[in-house]
C-alpha cells in the first residue's frame, strides 16, 4: 500500500496527530556558534541555521523528533524549513543542500520506522519545504512595482533540489507550508511535480498556508477559498493553515476550509499569539481544548502545532480528541472555480 493510501486508511479511523515546532524547541538547548558550525569551516557564522544541526549536531532534531513520537504523532516533519539554496546562502551553506536534506529526512525515517515496528501503527514521514525569504508576487522596492528578486522558474528549481534530496532521504509526503505567497506554492508544486518524473513515483503533496492578518488573507493577497481553488489542481492529500495566529482566532478559517475542500484538512496553528518578548505562553491543556473544538464539529482530519508549540501540546490534543470521529471529506458539486484574489464559482 502506498503511503497515500496508508494514511487516508488511517484518517478514516480517527483523527490524526502531526507534530509541533522546531525552531522554539531547538531554542530550549540553548545552543552556541560551535554547536551549529561544527568542523565544517564554512565561512559564515551558523548560530541560528537551525536544519545545519543534522549534519554538525543530529542528536538535537532526533531527540526532538523522539519526543513528539512519544507525545503521540502520527506524522513528523523534518528539520528543513529553510534547507533551500536561498535560505542557506544566507550562512554560505549552499553546497549542502542535499546533505542537509537527505539527514535530516534519513533521521526522521529511522526514529518513525522505529516506532511503526513496535506496535504495529503506521508513522509518516513529511518533508517541510519552507517559502524562503522572497516572494514571487510582490515587488521588495515600493518604487519599482514590477520588479522581482527571483523569478517562477528559478525558484521551482530551488524546490526541486529539496524536493529529490529528501525523497532520498526516505519521506512519505512532501509538505509545502507556510505558504505566504500562492505564486511560492504554485512553483513548489511544480517541483514535486517534476521531482515525480524524474523519479518515476507518485509523490503526494501536503499544502500549508499561513495567514497574514484576521480577515483571513496571505501575504499575496488570497483568500482561505482562493487559495484552494488555486492549488487544487494539485490533488494534495491535505490541505491547511499552520502558523499565522493561535487556534482562536483561525476558527473561522478553518470552518471555511473545512466545508469546501475534498481532501484531508491538517491544522498546525500557533500555541497562541506571542507575548510582548516574543515567547508564547498558551498551555498545553489551553491549545488542545481550542482544537477540540474544530474537531467535535467535525471540521479536521490532522492537528498538530507550530510556533510555540512543545510535545506537551501534541500529547494534550491526543488526549483531547481521543475517540472523535474523523471528519468526513465532502464531495462537492463539479462546477468551474476560479480564483483570483477572491473566489470565483461558475453556476453549472
Amino acid at each position: 500500500m502506498t503511503a497515500r493510501n496508508q494514511l487516508l486508511a488511517q484518517a478514516a479511523q480517527r483523527i490524526l496527530l502531526t507534530d509541533g515546532a522546531f525552531g522554539t524547541e531547538i531554542q530550549n538547548w540553548k545552543l552556541v556558534e560551535a554547536d551549529y558550525a561544527g568542523d565544517l569551516k564554512l565561512a559564515k557564522d551558523q548560530k541560528g541555521n537551525n536544519d545545519i544541526l543534522a549534519i554538525t549536531k543530529p542528536d538535537v532534531p532526533e531527540t526532538i523528533t523522539r519526543a513528539y513520537l512519544d507525545a503521540g504523532s502520527d506524522i513528523v516533519s523534518t528539520n528543513t524549513f529553510s534547507a533551500n539554496l536561498i535560505s542557506q546562502a544566507d550562512y554560505g551553506a549552499e553546497h549542502l543542500v542535499r546533505d542537509i536534506n537527505v539527514a535530516s529526512a534519513r533521521i526522521a525515517r529511522r526514529l518513525a520506522d522505529e516506532y511503526a515496528a513496535r506496535d504495529g501503527r503506521p508513522r509518516f514521514v513529511a518533508g517541510a519545504i519552507g517559502p524562503t525569504n522572497k516572494t514571487l508576487s510582490l515587488s521588495p522596492d515600493v518604487n519599482d512595482p514590477g520588479y522581482r528578486e527571483i523569478d517562477f522558474d528559478y525558484l521551482k528549481d530551488v524546490y526541486l533540489e529539496q524536493v529529490i534530496a529528501l525523497v532520498e532521504g526516505g519521506v512519505d509526503f512532501i509538505l509545502i507550508e507556510t505558504v505566504f505567497d500562492t505564486l511560492n506554492a504554485k512553483a513548489g508544486i511544480m517541483a514535486v511535480i517534476e521531482a515525480g518524473e524524474v523519479l518515476g513515483r507518485d509523490l503526494p503533496i501536503m499544502l500549508s498556508m499561513t495567514l497574514t492578518d484576521l480577515s483571513g488573507r496571505n501575504l499575496s493577497g488570497h483568500t482561505v477559498e482562493a487559495f484552494w481553488h488555486a492549488v487544487r489542481h494539485a490533488k494534495p492529500v491535505t490541505i491547511g493553515l499552520n502558523c499565522s495566529f493561535g487556534a482562536q482566532q483561525l476558527r473561522p478559517h478553518v470552518k471555511t476550509l473545512a466545508a469546501i475542500a475534498d481532501t484531508l484538512i491538517m491544522i498546525y496553528p500557533n500555541a497562541g499569539l506571542p507575548n510582548e518578548l516574543g515567547e508564547y505562553d498558551e498551555l498545553p491543556e489551553q491549545t488542545a481544548a481550542l482544537v477540540k473544538e474544530w474537531a467535535e464539529a467535525g471540521q479536521v482530519n490532522i492537528l498538530g502545532g507550530c510556533c510555540g508549540s512543545s510535545p506537551a501540546h501534541i500529547a494534550a490534543m491526543s488526549r483531547a480528541v481521543a475517540g472523535l470521529p474523523a471528519r468526513a471529506v465532502p464531495v462537492p458539486p463539479v462546477v468551474t472555480r476560479l480564483a483570483g484574489l477572491e473566489p470565483m464559482t461558475m453556476a453549472a
